[in-house]
């Protein structure tokens, strides 16, 4: 009896609601909507799926309200925005799904402590994930006729538009054709944009476990559906928290997630003494660039952040162009707490790397080589090479390095299938390492290139997880070419399904290793090839994302043609940087090359945990600290 009563409880939940939410759907359909297309239709059901898989309501509740903008507002009927204020539902109970609202005032009045509340003549466009068993018969034909993609194992959404009467009654409506564009413009921004949330751990009272978040802006580029274009392929949407967020910078955009504050420059410019270690390595001047001991020089007195060999150039570099930068800089040196990976238990700062490997007993040795200048004479991939895989990690103790075995009892549903990894935690634990271990520094190569591949290139991950090949491009590859005995470690991941082609490209490729494979494992292979990426990409596979670690984009002119062959071709390419400052000039070089950021900087899970630092700033730098994406 008590389970009997249990699943009608459950069902009764799942028809009814419970909590926030305004129940089931109504009963309309997209099949009704004047002028649409089956192939929007699936559009809307990918992106919705796709939202569905990141899961926002494990960490958003009714009270976490988003500020919408996509395009201009001449863009739309009416000149504004239709639904630039939203909400997901479902996170504490009742109706999963997101709510939009005309207004955020619209929002408030209907947003309870416990329940939705059905404030008078408020209209709002609802997207609710139902079961295919509890939708009605025309939406249940509809999903079986176009084969429209599930959100999860069998929910799918409905999509309808609702108005409170003054009665307290609801009336339903499908959604006008365009009110649909805004939404799919929306999810698919949201999915990318939502998961770079910050808790606010000292922002929200003690009383309440509704997470508080810091305040949040972003635009990312999102792709409309071809009948949608109008002549705009893409289309620039804002998601910020709390709505009435807006950009105040004087720069467009930067690295950062949140809006940077831009504070009124100082009426003096001031000055405050670098206090660092003695034997900490040398800086250069952010202005001449003359070299100068960390105990000689100055730094700016407000975002501490940038380094001077006399006050004289300091003003000179205030007039020039840190005036309009050190609210970036403060910003940034301000977050430096939240890059530090914790978890480790070695040393984790490396702005002398002689003596930090010195620490450690790996220097000059195996792989260890290319984390100091001691070997620069020796060219990239022609390290001397002793014996195995001990040799190659400098000598750890045998359960400090991953051995070449393959991870057991790693299987989905009963079958073998690509291990796909949150960070360096699961990694670590999966393969019994002690955080003592200090491998994580060169395994931030290949399981950053891992993580593109099977966590933020969609189509990758899809061919990974039929069993096929997936071709990579590897632009610009230098001490990584003595890594292959790291790269093995992808294979491993992999776990008995799909097979990686990568196809490293650049000018430091030896003359005597340009044309060679290297059949590292049974599932993963690597040819190197010298030259220029432009120039050689028509005389190799084409490529189904490719990739470019640490790049510095700002810092080298040959990346103009490569990125005019990125757009070209229109393959989805994702780049790490190592600051936050080289991300914000990264974005300026994409942009004036006319790609479009699809997915956002964000911190990558895979950075190296071993801090550095740019030689004319205290900015912190890690090896693939940031990840950012185009034509993704």
């Amino acid at each position: 009896m008590d389970l009997h009563l249990k699943n009608l409880f459950d069902r009764f939940q799942e028809q009814f609601g419970s909590g926030p939410g305004l129940g089931p759907g109504s009963g309309t359909c997209l099949m009704k909507v004047e002028g649409i297309s089956s192939n929007f239709i699936k559009l809307l059901f990918k992106a919705s799926a796709a939202l569905y898989r990141t899961e926002p309501w494990r960490r958003l509740r009714p009270g976490h309200l988003f500020g919408v903008r996509v395009g201009k507002d001449s863009d739309w009927s009416g000149k504004k925005q239709p639904f630039p204020c939203s909400q997901f539902i479902g996170g504490d109970g009742g109706d999963i799904g997101f709510y939009m609202f005309r207004s955020e005032n619209d929002a408030k009045k209907m947003t309870g402590s416990r329940e939705t509340i059905r404030a008078p003549n408020v209209e709002l466009l609802r997207v609710t994930y139902e079961l295919e068993t509890l939708m009605f018969p025309s939406n249940r034909k509809m999903i079986k006729s176009l084969s429209l993609e599930a959100s999860g194992n069998d929910r799918f959404p409905v999509i309808d538009v609702t108005r409170c009467t003054s009665s307290g009654e609801l009336q339903f409506r499908n959604p006008t054709l365009e009110e649909l564009k805004f939404v799919y413009a929306f999810m698919r921004a949201i999915s990318l944009l939502h998961p770079l949330l910050q808790a606010d751990k000292e922002g929200g009272p003690n009383w309440t476990k509704l997470i508080s978040f810091g305040p949040f802006i972003e635009t990312v580029d999102i792709q409309w559906p071809p009948e949608m274009a109008r002549g705009h392929e893409l289309v620039a949407v804002t998601i910020s928290h709390p709505p009435g967020q807006a950009y105040e910078e004087k720069i467009s955009s930067t690295a950062s997630s949140t809006p940077t504050k831009y504070a009124e420059p100082p009426d003096e410019v001031t000055f405050m003494d670098i206090r660092v270690n003695s034997n900490s390595s040398s800086r250069h001047c952010a202005m001449c660039e003359k070299e100068v001991n960390g105990d000689q020089s100055l730094c700016c007195g407000r975002c501490r952040a940038v380094v001077y060999c006399t006050s004289l150039c300091q003003k000179q570099h205030w007039k020039e162009s840190h005036k309009n930068m050190c609210g970036l800089y403060k910003a940034m040196m301000e977050r430096e707490e939240e890059l530090v990976m914790k978890i480790f238990m070695f040393p984790c700062s490396a702005a002398q790397p002689c003596k930090w490997l010195e620490s450690l007993g790996i220097h000059q040795k195996g792989m260890w080589r290319r984390k100091c200048s001691c070997y620069s004479h020796c060219p990239f991939g022609l390290l001397p090479v002793k014996g195995g895989l001990w040799d190659s990690w400098g000598g750890l103790d045998d359960e400090e390095y991953p051995g070449d075995l393959p991870f057991h009892n790693q299987l989905r549903d009963g079958i073998s299938s690509p291990i796909l990894l949150s960070g360096w935690s699961e990694y670590y634990n999966l393969r019994s390492l002690p955080l003592s271990s200090p491998v994580a520094d060169i395994l931030s190569h290949p399981l950053t290139v891992y993580h593109i591949l099977t966590a933020l290139s969609i189509n990758t991950k899809n061919l990974l997880l039929k069993g096929k090949e997936v071709i990579l491009h590897y632009l610009g590859p230098e001490g990584e070419m003595d890594w292959m005995p790291a790269f093995s470690e992808i294979s491993h991941l992999l776990n008995g399904l799909g097979n990686i082609q990568i196809i490293m490209v650049g000018p430091e490729v030896p003359t005597n290793l340009s044309g060679t494979t290297s059949g590292i494992s049974s599932r993963v292979r690597v040819n190197l090839v010298r030259g220029v990426y432009q120039e050689e990409a028509t005389y190799l596979p084409s490529p189904h994302v490719i990739v470019a670690l640490n790049c510095a984009l700002d810092r080298y002119s040959s990346w103009g043609g490569a990125l005019d062959l990125i757009k070209a071709i229109g393959v989805p390419a994702f780049f790490t940087e190592q600051s936050e400052i080289l991300c914000a000039n990264a974005k300026q070089v994409l942009r004036g090359a006319g790609l479009h950021i699809t997915h956002p900087v964000t911190p990558n899970p895979f950075r190296s945990p071993v801090k550095n630092h740019d030689s004319s700033t205290n900015l912190p730098s890690y090896s693939n600290g940031f990840v950012l994406g185009v034509n993704a």
